[in-house]
């Protein structure tokens, strides 16, 4: 052999090792997400699947939690690369990690809704005099219901009685036990109180009602955040995971019965024919860039005014938003 074609044969398994390694280092280290069990992760069960079955662009790891408490440390330590968590908590995490945390894409709009038996409450004036259930007393349901009240000229402490449950099933019960009675409940929590009590009705979609006085921000349930190291580190492997996600949203919202299953395997949902009734009211979307900018920066600025430690105590900064 001559030594040009041993220096051929040289490099080019030399060049065939260096592939392999790269191959086995990418294997090695899929990007790891975690998710809340709710809404915010149905737009990911695609996604997943695909994951499972091999199919995925790239390799993921994924853990679903029933709290963001539980997220919130193996973010902050490293140990997550990508996560779907409330929107106000990114805000906060973003100042409490001075910066450490990029906003992607939002994932949920709003998931609330109020519920009545009968049909007085029409409109958000209705709601006037009345005593009102709701969860969420401190977060979002009461950020966002004072908002959707104050813009309709109705004073929360005055106007009306608000009294906080510290479970959904309290509000349900709440419901169930008094004919009279109004609540204020999440997805799929509604889905499964209409199916125990049919004499329940979906008065009011605060999301519904929230674009109708606003066009400066939307009411946001859930963003798709991830470590500011991971996202300048792996650029590429962020472009895939949005690129993926994307298609996966959009698949869920076009394949309720098949995303139903999923969403029941996983265990997000208890019931495959709850989630596919409650799929269509979750309002799961992939919203990113300047629009995904504009919707959570005009929602954290809502929830500022109200109480500036429900994000973290000031707003934050551009480099919060990943912009591509």
């Amino acid at each position: 052999m001559s030594i040009r074609k041993l220096i051929s044969l040289t490099l080019a398994l030399a060049l065939a090792l260096a592939m392999l390694t790269c191959a086995a280092a990418e294997e090695a280290a899929p990007v790891r997400v975690a998710s809340m069990m709710g809404p915010t992760s149905m737009g990911l069960v695609k996604l997943m699947n695909a994951n499972d079955n091999g199919e995925s662009q790239q390799a993921y790891e994924f853990t679903l939690s029933g709290t963001a408490n539980e997220i919130v440390p193996l973010l902050t330590r490293g140990e997550l690369d990508i996560a779907m968590i409330p929107c106000n908590l990114a805000s906060v995490l973003y100042n409490n990690t001075k910066g450490q945390i990029r906003v992607l894409a939002v994932n949920t709009l709003g998931v609330l809704y109020v519920l009545e038996s009968g049909d007085e409450i029409q409109s958000v004036a209705d709601l006037a005099g009345k005593t009102i259930y709701s969860t969420g007393m401190g977060t979002t349901p009461e950020f966002a219901l004072n908002y959707i009240l104050a813009q309709n000229g109705l004073d929360p402490e005055k106007d009306l009685t608000v009294e906080f449950k510290s479970e959904a099933a309290e509000v349900l019960a709440a419901l169930t036990n008094d004919a009279a009675s109004i609540g204020v409940l999440p997805q799929p929590y509604v889905t499964a109180a209409l199916a125990q009590n049919d004499k329940l009705r979906v008065a009011l979609s605060f999301t519904e009602e929230w674009d109708k006085v606003t066009d400066e921000s939307r009411l946001i349930t859930g963003v798709a955040v991830a470590r500011a190291a991971f996202v300048e580190e792996n650029p590429e492997a962020i472009s895939t995971f949005l690129e993926e996600y994307a298609a996966s949203v959009e698949y869920v919202n076009a394949n309720v019965d098949e995303a139903a299953e999923w969403i029941a395997e996983l265990g997000i949902v208890a019931k495959a024919p709850v989630a596919k009734k409650a799929l269509p009211a979750c309002n799961i979307v992939y919203i990113d860039g300047e629009e995904m900018k504009t919707a959570v920066s005009g929602y954290l600025a809502v929830l500022f005014e109200q109480n500036p430690e429900s994000v973290g105590g000031k707003l934050p900064d551009e480099a919060f938003y990943y912009i591509p």
